[in-house]
């Protein structure tokens, strides 16, 4: 079956589908469509379709991704959560029979049941306010993804990839690095969307470690431990942890713990590595 060719990177298209449907994009749901080529190509290529794994779309909007997947032969479920859409993607996707679109919330679906046993490939455009809980969401089931990606504001791209010692490293860094290698692919303008944002984006590539940094076991305790080194980034590492309550015993307690594993008290949060965090986790957790 031949499908009739959709140009969505087209603005005029674009705009002739959304008025065709009576669709007008939401500000409340943070509704910018693709509408560069360029980005568009840069999606596709780093889902490495080749490998045949199915793929796991988060809000699909007007199918523009998800249709430049179908037209590669990827198998698509996608989740959307704008009702209104759904007319438009019938249109834009509904001739694939290899793309399946579920209407809900990604950070409230059944993961589990949609995900099932296999490895996926995750994509998805997502709208600035839910951006951090939709990738922890994902990273929840690191286990059952080979890769993600996603087009994201660029501060936030910045911010996941950050290193030790720089200004934007933060609990967000830390936290996808245990589960993920993490790689910017490519610098989204504004102008690249229609409408246009306020910021800049980037899409960002997380490959899943076979085995986080941290073992599941000791998790609670790691992240407990960085939410308390960043909570007072101007505070040394001794009284961030202190104020943070991650050990009883009060200042003498932590900094006896600290000089245990050999990290001077008097660090910032921002300048320890992932293994050092989990040096103090696993201090921590003997102690407790």
């Amino acid at each position: 079956m031949t499908v009739p060719p959709i140009h969505l990177t087209h603005v005029n298209e674009l705009v002739s589908l959304l008025q065709r449907h009576g669709f007008h994009t939401s500000k409340s749901l943070g509704q910018h469509f693709l509408i560069s080529p360029h980005a568009l190509a840069a999606i596709i290529a780093a889902c490495e379709l080749a490998d045949g794994l199915p793929v796991l779309e988060i809000g699909p909007g007007i199918g523009t991704v998800t249709r430049a997947l179908a037209e590669q032969g990827a198998h698509v479920t996608a989740v959307e959560l704008d009702r209104r859409a759904l007319q438009v993607l019938q249109e834009t996707v509904g001739a694939f029979p290899a793309v399946q679109v579920l209407q809900g919330d990604i950070l409230h679906v059944d993961l589990s049941a949609i995900l099932g046993e296999q490895r996926w490939t995750v994509v998805g455009n997502l709208p600035y306010y839910i951006t951090t809980p939709v990738i922890s969401r994902i990273l929840d089931f690191s286990d059952r993804v080979e890769r993600a990606i996603f087009l994201v504001q660029r501060e936030v791209a910045e911010r996941m990839q950050a290193a030790p010692g720089s200004k934007i490293y933060g609990s967000l860094s830390v936290y996808v690095q245990v589960y993920a290698a993490v790689e910017r692919v490519a610098r989204v303008p504004r102008g690249a969307f229609f409408p246009p944002p306020t910021v800049e984006s980037a899409v960002v590539r997380l490959v899943m470690r076979r085995e986080p940094l941290v073992p599941p076991a000791l998790q609670p305790t790691f992240f407990s431990v960085v939410r308390a080194a960043f909570g007072q980034r101007r505070k040394t590492l001794e009284t961030a942890l202190l104020g943070g309550e991650v050990l009883p015993g009060g200042r003498p307690a932590v900094a006896e713990m600290l000089a245990a594993v050999g990290i001077a008290s008097s660090r910032r949060g921002e300048t320890l590595d992932i293994a050092e965090f989990r040096q103090i986790a696993e201090e921590v957790a003997r102690r407790r």
